[in-house]
C-alpha cells in the first residue's frame, strides 16, 4: 500500500515493532484484567491489610501480657473481676456511679 505525497507520517510510526510495541503497552496498562488502576487498588488493599495485621499483633501481645499478670498475681485476679464484672464480696454493696451525658445548646 502506498499513501500519498502529500501526507507524510513520521518512520517510527511506520515501523511494525512500534506498533506491535505500543499495542502490547496500552493493553497492559488498560484493557487487561490485571491493568495498571486494578493493581493500584489490590496494592492499596494490601497495605491496608498489613496495617490491620500490625495493629492486631500488638493487641494480641497486650493481651498476653495482661493475661499473664493476671494469673500470676490473685489480687490483680481481684481487681480485673471486681473492674470488669463488677463482682463483689458476700458482704459488700456494690455502688455504680456514672456520669450524666452534658448537651451545651
Amino acid at each position: 500500500m502506498t499513501l500519498p505525497k502529500s501526507i507524510k507520517i513520521h518512520p517510527l510510526l511506520r515501523n511494525k515493532f512500534v506498533i506491535a510495541i505500543a499495542a502490547f503497552v496500552i493493553w497492559l496498562g488498560f484493557l487487561d484484567r490485571n491493568n495498571l488502576l486494578s493493581q493500584y487498588q489490590l496494592q492499596a488493599e494490601v497495605n491496608k491489610l498489613e496495617s490491620q495485621k500490625a495493629f492486631f499483633r500488638t493487641e494480641i501481645d497486650k493481651t498476653r501480657e495482661e493475661q499473664r499478670e493476671l494469673l500470676s498475681s490473685p489480687e490483680k485476679l481481684e481487681k480485673f473481676a471486681r473492674e470488669q464484672y463488677l463482682m463483689k464480696k458476700d458482704n459488700e454493696d456494690l455502688f455504680i456511679i456514672r456520669e450524666e451525658a452534658t448537651t451545651d445548646k
